[in-house]
């Protein structure tokens, strides 16, 4: 995790926060790669990564990005892209801790409950 975040301090503070909202969430996995972490119960329902560690350009310092069967109406996405059938990538910028709030905790509640029905 330390590996992850080196030189992103403040991507490690949002994360903190963002993963607390899963604390409620039981089971959740890590899995961390060189590029991101996935959240996983039973399979990956969130991924979370530093768009700056490969954009090369000052961006937010965390992208919460989350695959939901439909399109969710909310305008706080950056992003909702359609790269199969049905699985819609939803991606979130987070700038603030501020932008973790209620409506994201309910996303990943959503999406915890789906990856875990599909067992």
């Amino acid at each position: 995790m330390e590996e992850f975040f080196d030189g992103y301090p403040s991507s490690r503070t949002l994360f903190d926060h963002l993963y607390r909202l899963t604390l409620t969430l039981d089971p959740v996995a890590l899995r961390i790669t060189k590029s991101q972490i996935a959240l996983i119960h039973a399979r990956p329902f969130a991924w979370i990564w530093i768009p700056e560690k490969y954009l090369h350009r000052k961006e937010a310092p965390l992208v919460l990005s989350i695959s939901f069967p439909e399109r969710d109406p909310s305008p706080h996405w950056k992003e909702i892209v359609e790269p199969a059938k049905a699985h819609f990538m939803h991606h979130l910028e987070i700038y603030t801790a501020d932008n973790i709030d209620s409506e994201v905790e309910a996303w990943l509640r959503k999406a915890w409950t789906s990856a875990g029905n599909l067992r």
